[in-house]
């Protein structure tokens, strides 16, 4: 027997009993984005509202007894529903779906039964798995590439079909019925128990599956083709949304192209050429800035060759500048008795550092030097740089090459 949630895909709340509840685990993804692992129940219903996780499509939200359910997995006939509050076997209790995740669900699950009939009708292009995402669903095609004409022949016959409002029927067969063989379907899963439901659109497509369906193509409202990327081996990936999401995007894009207008003061229609030419301008600013900072570095590096107090160590910091800038100086300067440590970046946070000078000096402290800022490097002949966390830290750096200069001129 298929569950409530299947043989009616619009029922939103429904009285069933409790048939067992066990302690159980749940692992789960935190907002830290590590592993969780949650104690709880598995609860076995006599029969569900709330779809399992199952033939690509995510499992249902809901509440049972106002208890939020976190998980519903399939085990062959029957549904684990996973709640950190225990039910009472034998007890009625009252199921809810969350409804706008549900209809989301059949939505899109429908909309890829659509799109896949319609690709290989059209064009020969066979479905091999589908993922309803959050935000996307992907089908992957048996195809290593789907042209843009395709891809448009394909959104324009699935959205004529919504419009002719074809229903959408679901029927239960026998394993042993001879039309099962007739049947759309990439296999079953290997502890599949009952029977076989197949979801037919009329005139379109025939196809077993698991999941929940609208009755109606009109419920779709409308399907967008977002485009196509490339997949697994010789595989198409081909992203698209259905019904509401569609409403979603739509909304979102044209958020985005108010405050575009708003920001570059011209219209929709002018805003690539806009960009574009922003782009060039900060090309051209960057080369100039470039060039400048080159030039101020080979100043800089004359400077504290030609200062008074040239020798030992030289220290230098600034906040503006990269890897380049730092080298242009060590290159400019080229001195080999002094230690030249240079660094970049924000005088307190993170940045950029360079120390230059004999090269058995910094093989021995360059090492040291990311240790005490916090960073990491790398070097070899004479320079050793990387990037640092703690640029406070930099009068340490320098008290510790001060102190080997130091001991290197008494050791003399």
């Amino acid at each position: 027997m298929a569950f409530r949630c299947q043989r009616d895909s619009y029922a939103r709340e429904f009285t069933t009993t409790v048939v067992s509840c066990c302690p159980a685990e749940l692992q789960t993804e935190g907002s830290n984005g590590k592993k969780e692992v949650l104690s709880g129940f598995q609860v076995v219903l006599e029969d569900t509202l709330l779809f399992p996780e199952g033939g690509g499509q995510p499992d249902d939200h809901g509440t049972i007894n106002d208890i939020a359910v976190l998980r519903v997995t399939r085990r062959g006939a029957q549904a684990d529903h996973f709640t950190q509050t225990p039910l009472t076997p034998g007890s009625e209790v009252q199921v809810r779906v969350d409804w706008e995740r549900r209809f989301d669900h059949m939505q899109q699950h429908s909309g890829q039964h659509l799109i896949t009939a319609v690709a290989d009708h059209l064009f020969g292009l066979k479905t091999t798995s589908w993922e309803l995402g959050r935000l996307r669903s992907v089908i992957e095609l048996d195809s290593p590439s789907v042209t843009a004409e395709q891809v448009a022949a394909i959104e324009q016959s699935v959205n004529e079909k919504i419009r002719d409002r074809l229903p959408v029927n679901v029927r239960e067969l026998s394993l042993d019925d001879p039309e099962v063989e007739q049947v759309r379907a990439r296999g079953l899963p290997d502890d599949h128990a009952g029977p076989i439901r197949v979801v037919t659109i009329k005139s379109v497509d025939s196809n077993m599956c698991c999941g929940t369906h609208v009755s109606n193509l009109s419920d779709l409202q409308v399907i967008k083709i977002l485009g196509t990327e490339k997949g697994k081996k010789n595989k198409t990936n081909l992203i698209f949304l259905a019904g509401n999401r569609v409403l979603k995007w739509m909304e979102r894009s044209h958020g985005t192209e108010k405050a575009l207008t708003s920001l570059l003061k011209c219209g929709a229609e002018d805003h690539v050429e806009a960009v574009k030419k922003l782009q060039n301008s900060t090309k051209l600013l960057q080369k100039n800035n470039l060039n400048l900072l080159r030039d101020l570095a080979v100043h800089i590096a004359h400077s504290l060759r030609n200062s008074p107090d040239w020798g030992g160590v030289v220290a230098l910091h600034r906040k503006e500048g990269d890897s380049e800038f730092m080298n242009i100086i060590a290159n400019e300067i080229g001195s080999e008795e002094t230690l030249l440590f240079l660094t970049v970046g924000d005088e307190k946070g993170a940045g950029l550092f360079l120390l230059a000078g004999p090269a058995e000096a910094v093989e021995t402290l360059g090492p040291r030097v990311a240790e005490i800022l916090e960073g990491k490097g790398a070097g070899k002949k004479g320079r050793f740089q990387g990037k640092a966390t703690k640029m406070s830290r930099r009068p340490e750096v320098q008290a510790l090459l001060q102190d080997y200069i130091s001991t290197q001129s008494a050791e003399e």
